[in-house]
């Protein structure tokens, strides 16, 4: 006789993605981040680590960044997620974030780059006035390999400055 644990067992899902609602199926142990790039074809989340450490994986939740590869699916249920294609305007027009990661030269290979984009876009739209202490340390959650950080730093710095997150 076969026997079939609860974690085998696929659920209905509800995901609010970018304001688009996907209705999958998945087994109670499915990732978000595997969730948002196999079920929803949403592949601008990267999976690096997938232990929470890179912050590759990073999209908003209600607002909030949060690591996908660390939340189920199922968690996600009917919670609003933004990921970074949600990030620019419909009409392609590109997020101030976008835009100055590229004026200020943000990235290089670009594996990192739409944790970076969620995160900052995250921290802020809640805390606009973030002092550079501040913006360092939670920039400092993700990691990049090949930038440095100061041009990251720049980027998300001169959004802030502007006044257009």
């Amino acid at each position: 006789m076969t026997e079939i644990s609860a974690a085998d067992v696929a659920v209905p899902v509800v995901l609010r993605v970018n304001g688009d609602e996907y209705r999958i199926t998945a087994e109670p142990r499915r990732t978000l981040a595997d969730a948002l790039r196999d079920d929803c074809g949403l592949t601008g989340t990267h999976l690096g680590c997938e232990h929470g450490v890179c912050g590759a994986c990073t999209v908003l939740l209600d607002g909030e960044p949060v690591r996908s590869c660390l939340l189920f699916a199922v968690q996600a249920q009917d919670a609003g997620i933004r990921t970074v294609e949600g990030l620019a305007a419909a009409d392609g027009t590109l997020h101030p974030l976008q835009e100055a990661f590229w004026r200020h030269h943000g990235l290089q290979c670009g594996f990192c780059t739409p944790g970076f984009l969620m995160l900052s876009a995250g921290m802020l739209e809640s805390c606009p006035d973030i002092g550079d202490d501040e913006l360092r340390e939670a920039l400092s959650s993700n990691l990049c390999r090949c930038t440095g950080y100061q041009t990251i730093v720049e980027a998300v710095q001169s959004v802030r400055d502007a006044g257009e997150a």
